[in-house]
């Protein structure tokens, strides 16, 4: 499978600043910043180290708090943003409503608008939720079953991209080479190819499976043992 390790981002996704900047002096203060730092990592939301810098990981932390309290996704700390944030209202990052329409039953949710998924059981119970990526363009809204397709197995513990990397627990659903897997590891020293924060944004993209980390494809990988239905949701 070919990997993509990283896509331009779509303009209704960052549209003040670019991954790995900081933001201009005039734009917050540093009291700020880290006051926003402090709050996220409270939400669950994972901003790193309160340092008064708004770098890469902040921003990957306001997208994943700007989505789950459905504001744009701009990564900014706006001024929007800033008061959503510090409000006693502000929802946390980690812990989402299943989208509307997504059916009921036992299921696999997946919002590519959230960059967010949801393990559901019989009972309706969220069992399991966390980020991921994945590339919208390539793996369409609609309903799937997991399973082998195209005459692939329906799981495979170690797959391979045909490179340098491995896809760790893999999990197919949808047509011949699409599944959910672990960030892709080198084979060379088993490190990721970028880190578990930049998960629930579209920092990155794949070539339409769907990255999650570790612990989440071992869950997954249970989860889905026998046919499980999959929604995919814009």
């Amino acid at each position: 499978m070919r990997i993509l390790p990283k896509l331009g981002l779509a303009t209704a996704s960052i549209t003040l600043i670019a991954l790995g900047t900081t933001m201009p002096a005039d734009a917050i203060t540093v009291s700020q910043v880290k006051a926003a730092q402090t709050r996220l990592n409270g939400l669950g939301c994972t901003s790193g180290p309160v340092d008064g810098k708004a770098g890469a990981m902040t921003q990957a932390a306001t997208v994943r708090f700007q989505s789950a309290n459905v504001l744009s996704q701009t990564g900014s700390l706006n001024s929007t943003t800033y008061a959503r944030l510090m409000a006693s209202t502000a929802k946390r990052c980690d812990v989402r409503p299943v989208p509307g329409r997504s059916g009921t039953g036992r299921r696999i949710v997946i919002s590519q608008t959230q960059n967010w998924v949801w393990l559901i059981d019989a009972r309706g119970k969220v069992v399991r939720q966390g980020g991921i990526i994945d590339n919208p363009t390539y793996l369409k809204a609609g309903t799937y079953t997991s399973g082998s397709k195209c005459g692939r197995a329906a799981r495979v513990l170690r797959n391979t991209d045909g490179g340098r990397l491995y896809l760790n627990h893999f999990v197919r659903f949808a047509p011949c080479g699409v599944g959910f897997h672990q960030i892709p590891t080198y084979k060379s020293n088993g490190q990721q190819i970028h880190a578990d924060w930049l998960l629930g944004t579209n920092y990155r993209a794949s070539h339409g499976c769907i990255r999650v980390s570790a612990s989440m494809s071992v869950a997954i990988w249970s989860f889905a043992a026998g046919a499980t239905r999959v929604v995919v949701m814009r």
